[in-house]
């Protein structure tokens, strides 16, 4: 069975309060709850994993005990070269997604050190955009009827 880790960056324990008017009102576990729901219709396994420290995150990733990452790296995808590293370290297939678009947002946010490692990018759907990228992983590893 694929197994595919949820990695979530920092500020991301506090959706359902944080900005509702961007991010909306689900809260994180919600959002795991529905996605693991939708993991066990496409037969993968998932894995849920949130920091608000980039060494943790990046220590997470180093363990390899998964098929395939669903990044959200947050504020850290517009500053951190120790997560991208770590994603080249790895080599192991990811999927980007970011509940806003950044491309939207303020200029600071176009800067993204991980868009080009990713296989796909999944921007402004919302909580949406977590199961988007489940599918494309499972169609890619041949699960479910994604």
């Amino acid at each position: 069975m694929t197994r595919i880790l949820v990695l979530q960056g920092p500020n991301l324990d506090l959706l359902g309060t944080r900005q509702p008017e961007l991010y909306g009102t689900e809260t994180l576990d919600e959002i795991h709850a529905s996605l693991a729901d939708h993991a066990r219709r496409l037969r993968v396994e998932v894995d849920f994993f949130q920091s608000n420290h980039e060494g943790v995150l990046v220590d997470r990733l180093h363990r390899r005990d998964f098929d395939a990452v669903i990044v959200n790296a947050a504020a850290y995808t517009h500053t951190s070269i120790a997560l991208r590293d770590a994603f080249l370290a790895i080599a192991t297939p990811f999927v980007e997604v970011h509940l806003t678009d950044p491309w939207q947002r303020e200029p600071f946010r176009r800067v993204n050190f991980l868009h080009d490692l990713a296989i796909e990018t999944v921007t402004g759907q919302g909580s949406r955009g977590y199961h988007v990228a489940l599918e494309a992983l499972a169609a890619r590893f041949g699960e479910g009827d994604a």
